[in-house]
């Protein structure tokens, strides 16, 4: 009975501060959309609380699901995406306003339908090392998801130059965003399995020293496909993501430098070739370079960015008081430089400290994994929506090329907060088993070791 106790409370203490907490992001979410209300009207806000009230209510069933099936889940991821997905939906909502369209309407509704993946993952799926099993189906479902723009009947056709969604009705979706925690799946269970002799070199290719061919191919065959369809398909965004996160698990897995370096090479060969093959790559990075030497057409957008980012100065214009208008795609692509523009500074630096925090969490979920699998999985998934935020961003305030890829849960997009939520279940499992096993005594080690 003392035993049955003392696994309870401290399972009770961390969903009343993942309760607590999440009650806070949902009033701030409150709180801007009320702002953003007033900037428009002195009336009452009371339309305005739509959005917070419904995220609000998917928040309670969330954090009911996670009570009830992974009560030992990390207490801050939960609060985290709350606050990032509540922001997306003011902001969406403050395009909708200069723009006359419903896509705050639409974001919300995506959002319900989000919490509800979420809510099945965190029930349905009990350990998480089953998926291990199915590696190899997680693999060929990445390509299928990938291959299902080009399917005739599903595809959509191509859409600001790529051909990345497919339509079901009056809905389009982009499968490739699902394609993402897909491979990550795969390539957790791989190197969990191949992990030893992956680490073990017999064979050298030039300076250096690799495991045999047979045990490197499944790798290289399902990611070089990926990335291929992602390079056929014109997204290359996509593709760097899942580049990024096939060298950092073979890194984590084996722990040898010598596949990021030779993963800094064939990305270093890979842009050569991108770069030559593709028009619109060499048109991109001729913006980067110099956005101002075609302002009037192909720079615009980042050209606007950059006058929003520099008009929000330090505290940001108010919110309602911007020109989000102004910037091309700026509800998907460009979001970060509207919340630039009228939170400012301040604004973008605790959006970017949210994401950090999210970042961070997900890191030390992998740490204290209870087994390989859960480690690479967590790590792998982490590093996809690092990566994410990095290319976004770092395209917007012109640290790297612009790509054309959303901000995770605040850009506005169906798939991507989907994918997004299902990607957060999955962390929120694999630390439920991490904390719930942590009286095992290997288990309590591996966990002060990680600590240290």
């Amino acid at each position: 009975m003392t035993g049955t106790a003392q696994d309870v409370r401290p399972a009770s203490r961390l969903r009343a501060v993942e309760a607590r907490l999440a009650i806070f992001a949902v009033l701030i979410t409150a709180g801007a959309a009320a702002l953003l209300a007033l900037s428009e009207t002195t009336d009452p806000p009371v339309e305005a609380l739509v959005y917070p009230g419904a995220l609000a209510v998917a928040a309670v069933f969330a954090h009911a699901a996670i009570r009830y099936a992974a009560p030992h889940a990390d207490p801050l991821l939960l609060p985290l995406v709350i606050l990032l997905n509540g922001i997306g939906l003011v902001f969406v909502r403050r395009i909708d306003l200069v723009r006359g369209s419903e896509l705050g309407t639409a974001q919300t509704m995506w959002t319900l339908v989000s919490i509800a993946a979420l809510c099945a993952v965190i029930l349905f799926v009990r350990r998480v090392d089953v998926l291990a099993g199915y590696q190899y189906t997680f693999g060929l479902a990445t390509i299928v998801l990938l291959l299902l723009p080009l399917v005739p009947g599903l595809t959509a056709g191509i859409i600001n130059g790529a051909q990345l969604w497919i339509r079901i009705g009056p809905m389009t979706f982009q499968p490739g965003e699902l394609a993402k925690i897909t491979l990550v799946l795969f390539l957790a269970g791989y190197l969990e399995r191949k992990r030893t002799l992956l680490s073990v070199a017999t064979q050298r290719v030039g300076p250096f020293l690799l495991p045999a061919a047979r045990h490197l191919a499944p790798l290289l065959l399902a990611t070089g496909v990926a990335l291929v369809i992602m390079a056929g398909l014109r997204d290359l965004g996509s593709a760097l993501l899942f580049f990024g996160a096939f060298v950092a698990l073979l890194y984590v897995a084996t722990g040898r430098l010598a596949y990021p370096a030779i993963g800094a090479v064939a990305f270093a060969v890979g842009a050569f070739v991108v770069y030559h093959l593709f028009g619109h790559v060499r048109v991109r990075f001729r913006i980067w370079l110099d956005p101002w030497e075609r302002v009037a057409d192909e720079g615009y957008q980042i050209a606007q960015s950059l006058f929003a980012l520099g008009t929000g100065g330090l505290t940001g214009t108010g919110l309602g008081f911007g020109r989000p208008q102004d910037i091309p795609f700026s509800e998907t692509d460009a979001i970060f430089s509207v919340i630039g523009e009228e939170l400012g500074l301040l604004g973008t630096t605790a959006l970017l400290l949210t994401f950090v925090l999210l970042l961070a969490r997900g890191f030390k979920i992998a740490l204290t994994a209870r087994d390989e699998f859960g480690t690479l999985l967590a790590t792998g998934l982490t590093v996809i929506i690092g990566l994410q935020t990095f290319v976004i961003i770092g395209g917007l305030t012109r640290l790297v090329p612009l790509t054309g890829i959303t901000l995770p849960f605040v850009s506005y997009g169906g798939s991507s907060l989907l994918a997004n939520w299902i990607l957060i279940a999955l962390l929120l499992r694999i630390s439920h088993e991490s904390r719930g096993a942590a009286s095992h005594p290997r288990q309590r080690d591996r966990q002060r070791e990680a600590a240290t």
